[in-house]
């Protein structure tokens, strides 16, 4: 860290918590520029980029100020990783260093305005400060080039079948060896012992890959995954790090073009075969060819349904009985009114606004279903069967068309 002489220290300390005020105004300014002028980092998720700009910033002043021991060794780990994270997202090096040294810029002038306006500057503060502001600088993009080319040698030495391999690995149950999940770690380049996430995305009807590039995707927002195939799905593990499952969620739902399955939290590498079944699960319980992102919470009784078909099929035959016999088009019409009433919590009459039609056809069409099916519309157990039966085979009820 920069000594300063006292009086220089003193003032400092006097102008520090306006300059940490300035904050927020520095990091508008700053990702402003950056997307004005460096169109690689348009490519970047704006909460990540804003955070990553914040971190700096406020990283920079503390540095400056001195405001915790030891915090230029913090930053210069904090610079490294960021190297790191912008070599894999695939920014040039060139632009990184000039993000760096657009944050010395605005740190130097944010600093310089805050003096002025509180007491006039001093010349001895002006030329310590800008000394210590662009030395500290050089520091950094000295430590962004160094884990740039860090991460840029761990790709270009791992290969495709050994990320399939811990991939592999990961999902068949090794992640409860510690050397394995070591070396998995290093080699993917990915934190494994925080909260992750299994994704499953099964291919659209026409077998075209639901997810492109999903591992770029999701880097840009700022997480590391690692991703391959099987059993012809696309399947991958998140490193979730600070950011939230439903931030995955929402960048999936974004791009997906086909049924795409999603496990609840793991922590760390020890679950990501438990919840790679689930998320294999979830995925498969939806229809081929629709484009729908579901977590395994949303589709609990599908889920247990599709893991016993069997059982499933045995539920519709039973549940729906001679339903199934009648002409399509009645068959339709019976089935479109079960759903709406059950739906509707047995209310007649919201299953009739749902349909379009009268209360009094919404009976007349309940009683049909009674006689055919043998089972009664007033019977809890019945219409919890007809539920599951409905969930059991959706294609059933193909679609009605938006009024």
């Amino acid at each position: 860290m920069h000594v300063f002489p006292p009086e220089v220290a003193d003032r400092l300390g006097d102008v520090a918590p306006r300059l940490f005020d300035e904050v927020d105004a520095m990091v508008d300014r700053m990702v402003d520029v950056l997307l004005r002028t460096e169109p690689a980092y348009r490519e970047l998720d704006l909460v990540e980029l804003r955070r990553s700009s914040r971190a700096g910033l406020a990283g920079g002043i503390r540095s400056l100020v001195g405001a915790a021991g030891g915090t230029r060794e913090l930053q210069t780990a904090e610079a490294r990783e960021v190297g790191r994270r912008r070599a894999a997202q695939g920014i040039p090096l060139e632009a990184v260093l000039r993000a760096y040294r657009l944050g010395g810029q605005i740190t130097w002038e944010t600093l310089l305005a805050v003096a002025r306006t509180s007491g006039g500057p001093n010349d001895t503060l002006l030329v310590e400060v800008a000394s210590a502001v662009w030395r500290t600088n050089d520091v950094e993009c000295g430590a962004v080039a160094e884990g740039y080319r860090e991460e840029q040698r761990r790709l270009d030495s791992v290969d495709d079948d050994a990320r399939r391999h811990v991939l592999d690995g990961l999902l068949d149950g090794r992640g409860g060896d510690p050397a394995f999940v070591r070396s998995a770690s290093e080699l993917l380049g990915m934190p494994l012992a925080g909260r992750l996430l299994a994704v499953v995305a099964v291919p659209d009807g026409e077998g075209t890959a639901s997810l492109l590039d999903p591992a770029a995707g999701l880097l840009r927002r700022g997480m590391r995954s690692v991703w391959g195939e099987r059993s012809g799905a696309q399947v991958g593990v998140v490193a979730l790090g600070p950011r939230r499952s439903t931030d995955v969620l929402g960048w999936l739902r974004a791009v997906a073009a086909g049924p795409v399955g999603v496990s609840a939290e793991v922590e760390g590498a020890t679950g990501v075969a438990t919840a790679y079944r689930l998320a294999e699960t979830a995925a498969r319980t939806l229809p081929v060819g629709t484009s729908q992102v579901v977590t395994i919470d949303d589709r609990l009784p599908e889920a247990l349904l599709s893991n016993s078909p069997e059982i499933s099929s045995r539920l519709v035959g039973q549940c729906l009985g001679g339903l199934l016999d009648l002409p399509e088009d009645e068959q339709t019409v019976l089935l479109d009114t079960l759903a709406a009433f059950l739906a509707a919590d047995g209310s007649p009459t919201r299953a009739a606004d749902e349909l379009y039609c009268h209360r009094n056809t919404v009976m007349h069409r309940l009683r049909r279903i009674e006689t055919v099916t043998g089972r009664k519309v007033t019977d809890p157990r019945a219409r919890l069967l007809w539920q599951l039966a409905l969930l059991s085979a959706p294609q059933l009820r193909p679609a009605r068309p938006a009024a």
